[in-house]
């Protein structure tokens, strides 16, 4: 699950919306299932991994979860997750619907093997995707307004 710039120590909207997808992706027919939460300390002192782990079990979720708290990009929550999920029998990037699927293109960029056992995670629900869309394309509009975007692309 990909996390998203949570300001304070609870999970924001969008965090939490993200960790009810992750939740809905997991298989109930598989042996294990696994969340993996990544997210590093962005606009916090916490990684937004930490701050959604804990929404998770606030939601009653008591099932596996690995975290990674370094990354700072969706690129780095791709590359850092890749240990974790490497053999894993199915995949699944969750987050909200466009920002999951730069998240699924970054892995077949990056391991091309491993995207090959992509699947479709649980982020769409009736009504939730146009607020989704609209906070994202919102996001997009900020990051390119504070230079963020053009210092997110010569990280890479």
């Amino acid at each position: 699950m990909l996390g998203y710039g949570n300001r304070g120590e609870r999970a924001n909207f969008v965090n939490r919306f993200r960790v009810r997808a992750g939740i809905r992706s997991l298989d109930p027919t598989a042996a294990r299932n696994l969340l993996v939460l990544c997210g590093g300390p962005v606009h916090s002192t916490t990684p937004e991994a930490t701050i959604m782990q804990r929404c998770a079990r606030d939601l009653g979720f008591r099932g596996a979860i690995e975290l990674e708290t370094a990354s700072r990009s969706t690129w780095e929550n791709i590359t850092n997750a890749i240990p974790m999920i490497e053999h894993a029998d199915t995949i699944a990037i969750v987050s909200n619907a466009p920002h999951a699927e730069r998240g699924r293109e970054i892995l077949w960029r990056q391991r091309p093997d491993l995207a090959a056992r992509l699947v479709r995670g649980a982020e769409h629900r009736f009504g939730t995707t146009p607020v989704m869309t609209i906070l994202g394309a919102l996001r997009v509009v900020q990051a390119k307004l504070t230079g963020e975007w053009d210092a997110a692309a010569r990280r890479r």
